[in-house]
């Protein structure tokens, strides 16, 4: 198999879902060997940041880059693009400091590159495999990932957060999957009682009912109601359990397929691609950028 990169620059504009501001986002073709390289233009300089997990630097709710001075919030949507659609090689410049939520999902990406193309290059793209297996726990967050060597690279997910709306959910990646069709359009999704602690701890600015799929366990009372309006830009917004957005899931396991998108993007990280079976019951950022450390740190490539 070939590296491959896309065939020609691809636009990008939109809000950053933490830090709320506007930004501009234009993803490059990238010589071979060179893989995923994100560039800040609006930085004196226009430096640069390797994406690989030795750089990340935070995890609450999204995998922040930072070396030096370049920091590059919310990178795994994109990431997880490149990681389904075999793109190796990119340079991503960003005029701000956080990659655009969209629609919250990675299908605006997958999108965007399968229709400017994607073309291969010269260089054969280099597997690694793990010698032993890696395992990850959280005892604090109930989170356990296992990695054990394979002839190829498959995923299975499984999320329960004890949830009346959401059950208990898994998904399941193996080659073969349309990620465009099957994984990418999953969004983002948070617990309507998470929102009011992160609007009020700095994050969520860029959040809405248009980039995120909002889970309600329960009635909120009206002063929390009238926060949340507030939040959404809507008077409009009925708060009852179930799901906020009209439209509902695009899937029945809409956020275990999300689930799976963060960690395709997280393991993107590891730099390299690899063979390996992973196993991520309740995954989450900090277990995930964990592990494709652990990964890079071990892997032997062939």
């Amino acid at each position: 198999m070939k590296e491959k990169t896309i065939s020609a620059p691809v636009f990008f504009k939109g809000t950053g879902l933490h830090t709320g501001m506007k930004t501009e986002m234009t993803v490059c073709p990238a010589p071979e060997r060179s893989g995923i390289r994100f560039q800040r233009t609006d930085l004196p300089g226009c430096p640069f940041l390797e994406a690989v997990a030795d750089n990340v630097v935070q995890t609450e709710r999204s995998t922040v880059l930072l070396k030096d001075r370049v920091r590059v919030h919310t990178s795994e949507h994109l990431m997880a693009a490149f990681y389904g659609l075999d793109i190796h090689n990119a340079l991503v410049q960003l005029n701000g400091p956080e990659v655009p939520i969209l629609d919250g999902s990675a299908y605006p990406f997958a999108r965007a590159f399968t229709d400017i193309g994607i073309q291969e290059q010269h260089a054969c793209v280099r597997y690694g495999h793990l010698s032993s297996a890696l395992q990850f726990s959280d005892p604090d967050t109930g989170t356990l990932i296992e990695i054990t060597p394979s002839e190829t690279f498959s995923a299975r997910v499984i999320i329960d957060f004890q949830s009346e709306v959401l059950g208990r959910q898994e998904y399941v990646y193996s080659p073969g999957t349309d990620f465009k069709e099957e994984v990418a359009p999953s969004r983002t999704f948070v617990f309507l009682h998470e929102i009011l602690f992160l609007y009020k701890n700095g994050l969520v600015r860029g959040g809405d009912l248009n980039n995120a799929l909002v889970i309600a366990e329960k009635e909120i009372e009206t002063e929390d109601q009238k926060l949340l309006q507030h939040i959404f830009a809507s008077p409009a917004v009925h708060i009852h359990k179930g799901y906020l957005n009209t439209s509902g899931p695009r899937f029945p396991n809409e956020c275990a397929r999300h689930k799976m998108v963060d960690l395709l993007g997280d393991l993107m990280l590891v730099g390299k691609r690899f063979h390996a079976t992973v196993t991520a019951f309740k995954p989450g950022h900090a277990a995930n950028t964990a592990v494709a450390r652990m990964i890079r740190n071990q892997l032997i490539m062939n």
